[in-house]
This record gives C-alpha cells, sequence and structure tokens, in this order.
C-alpha cells in the first residue's frame, strides 16, 4: 500500500487513491488516453508534457519497461493514473518495474481511484487542470493551487521539450533506455526535422525508407538548414501545447513554404502548417488520445484506425481556398489531414507510426518519400 494521494480538478472535483511511483505534487492538464496497451510510449511522449495522464485501461505496468519501447530520452508526462498499478511485471524483455522507471524521472502516479468517473467527468466537462499530491490533504488549499497553475491555453512547451543543438540521426547500439541511436544513418533522401518534441519511432520511419536525418532545435532559422544541410525536405515533428503560441515556428514555415520544398507534417507539426497557411486553430474540449480513434482518406473513402494525442485541432472553415482537407475525423468531423493544392506540402494530425497504435497509416511515410522523389 502506497501513500494516500489526492488528485483534484480545478472545478473542485477530487479523487482518492494511493501514490506510486515518486513522491510530492506535481501540476497539469488532466485528460484521458483510451489505448488499451502502449504505456511505455505514452509516458515519454513528448506531446504529453505538463499533461497528467490518465489511463482508461484497467489494468497498467503488467509488461513492466523496456529499452525498445519508448519514444524519447525520458518521462513527459507530468503525472499518471491507473485503476490498477500491477505490482509485478512479466515479459522477456523487460528490465524494470513501471514504478521504479517512474521514481527514476520523478514523477508521480497514482491509483485506486475509479478511472472511469474520472473519464465520464473529463468527457461531460472537458480536460483541465489539475494537481496531484502525496504532501497536501487541504482540498482548499489544493483548490487554491490548481487555480494559479498556468493553462494549456497559450502556452508554448515546445521550448521545454526541443533539442539544443542540431544533431544526425543514429541507431541505438546498447541497452540503456535510450531513444536515440548511436550509428549515423545514410540515405538516397536528406531530411530534415523540425525537433518540436518529435518521437523517436518517426525517426526510425524515415530511416528505414532510406532517409538521413538531421534534427534541428524548434526556433532554428529555415535558411540557417538549408545552407548548412541542403535538405530534399522538411518534416514537421509533434509537439505539446497551444500551436498558436508557437510563433517562431509558424514563421519559419511560411519561409519553406515559399519555397516550395516538400514538407510533411504530423500532430502539432500538422496545425503549424494550418498556421503557416493562414488559418487557425481551437482547442478541443476534452482532445482526442488513444489507438483506436477511425478516420477517413476522403480521396480514397477508406477509412483507418489511426492513434491520435492532440487537444488543439485546425478549423477548417479558416482556411485559405488552395489548401483541401484529406482526412476528418468520423468520431467528430474535425480536420484531420491538410494538403496544399498546388505545394509538395501535406500533414496529418493523427500519428501514423502508431507507437502504440495500429499500422493503417504508415503509407504516409512512404508519400513522403514519393514527393521528395519527384
Amino acid at each position: 500500500m502506497g501513500n494516500v494521494a489526492l488528485l483534484l480538478l480545478e472545478d473542485g472535483t477530487f479523487f482518492k487513491g494511493q501514490s506510486f511511483g515518486a513522491l510530492g505534487e506535481t501540476f497539469g492538464e488532466v485528460v484521458f488516453n483510451t489505448s488499451m496497451c502502449g504505456y511505455q510510449e505514452i509516458l515519454t511522449d513528448p506531446s504529453y508534457k505538463y499533461q497528467i495522464v490518465t489511463m482508461t485501461y484497467p489494468m497498467i505496468g503488467n509488461y513492466g519497461i523496456n529499452p525498445e519501447d519508448i519514444e524519447s530520452d525520458k518521462v513527459q508526462v507530468s503525472g499518471f493514473v491507473v485503476k490498477e498499478y500491477s505490482k509485478t511485471y512479466s515479459n522477456y524483455r523487460a528490465q524494470r518495474s513501471l514504478d521504479h522507471y517512474l521514481k527514476q524521472y520523478n514523477i508521480m502516479g497514482i491509483e485506486g481511484l475509479d478511472t472511469r468517473a474520472l473519464t465520464i467527468h473529463l468527457r461531460d466537462k472537458g480536460s483541465m487542470r489539475g494537481i496531484l499530491s502525496t504532501q497536501d490533504s487541504d482540498i482548499n488549499s489544493l483548490r487554491r493551487k490548481v487555480l494559479e497553475s498556468r493553462e494549456m491555453t497559450g502556452a508554448d512547451l515546445v521550448k521545454e521539450v526541443t533539442v539544443t543543438e542540431p544533431y544526425a540521426y543514429v541507431q541505438k547500439t546498447d541497452e540503456s533506455l535510450l531513444a536515440y541511436p548511436q550509428i549515423k544513418s545514410k540515405g538516397n533522401f536528406r531530411v530534415a526535422v523540425y525537433d518540436y518534441g518529435v518521437k523517436s519511432n518517426i525517426l526510425r520511419k524515415l530511416n528505414d525508407r532510406n532517409c538521413e536525418l538531421k534534427i534541428y532545435p524548434a526556433n532554428t532559422p529555415y535558411k540557417d538548414i538549408i545552407s548548412d544541410f541542403k535538405p530534399d525536405g522538411f518534416f514537421l515533428s509533434n509537439g505539446p501545447g497551444d500551436p498558436a503560441a508557437v510563433s517562431y515556428a509558424i514563421e519559419n514555415i511560411q519561409g519553406i513554404l515559399d519555397l516550395n520544398i516538400p514538407t510533411f507534417g504530423i500532430c502539432l507539426g500538422h496545425q503549424l502548417l494550418g498556421l503557416a497557411f493562414g488559418g487557425k486553430t481551437y482547442k478541443l474540449k476534452f482532445g482526442h488520445r488513444g489507438g483506436n480513434q477511425p478516420v477517413k482518406n476522403i480521396s480514397t473513402d477508406k477509412v483507418e484506425i489511426t492513434s491520435q494525442n492532440h487537444g488543439f485541432c485546425v478549423d477548417d472553415k479558416s482556411l485559405p481556398e488552395d489548401v483541401q482537407v484529406t482526412h476528418i475525423n468520423l468520431n467528430d468531423n474535425t480536420t484531420e489531414g491538410l494538403r496544399h493544392r498546388t505545394k509538395p506540402v501535406f500533414s496529418v494530425q493523427y500519428h501514423p507510426e502508431s507507437s502504440p497504435g495500429p499500422h493503417d497509416s504508415d503509407y504516409l511515410f512512404d508519400e513522403f518519400i514519393e514527393i521528395m522523389n519527384k
């Protein structure tokens, strides 16, 4: 039995449970993810920066932690909420427990609360700020603290997860818990990756398709990248926070658009591209997070089951006529894909690299290669 932990939402709703992982106090936007597996990838996805993630699947931790299934070099979430934490784990690749992993990065977890009730509340009322604490049991005190915490709208979290210096993508050769490899890749195409919080499996997918990758900090001037690397294409990565707050990224993307360089964006990269096109974004009520989101490809009429993690969306009605919507979410008809009618530029809101999730959308990486090949 762990220490008593409290999760309090900004509307005053609170849940009591037991702690695992680190002790202390943490803030973040409380969200839910409907994936049935993949907690390790979710924990290490930089798109979850400053979020307290609730897993709807009832038992978490049963297959432990391994060196392969991580998406960045550390745990990125602010806190982790589960119905039941499995104290025993069993998998031939596992090297440590989830509890040990969270403690390693000083991340708090809470178990034993009604995650169904929490999820329903967030679905009905919307995602909201929360505080997770093992050191303060005064509800009024916790409420004051959470109301003073920062909001997701207007937050530039990219600057907190992007790399500080450019680096060439390398392949992993050891057993340490590092997401990025150590053998420099060579390939047929040079792709410059804007790191807004890039997941490592995206880099693997591009590398598997003979792309030589160089990853750049989010605020690097696009002209510097062109003179340094002479890329055949640009990739705009996923990432956390409000896209409208990342003005420097939008300005760089607008410069790339003027040069007609092949460009592919995913998740936050998609939203930033929509803003660079001249469109607008807005915050969804509770966002899309899970490995089971149905998306329709408008040009083929095929439905893809997709992995998603986002709280903002591009407003399709704000886009100029030379930009077309290519994919829509069948749950709420929101925009899931964009393509410029005359420029070699496209994007999707969801995650075709999976991790975790289905592989229905893997073809999009091939389309990017085809565009650069032309």
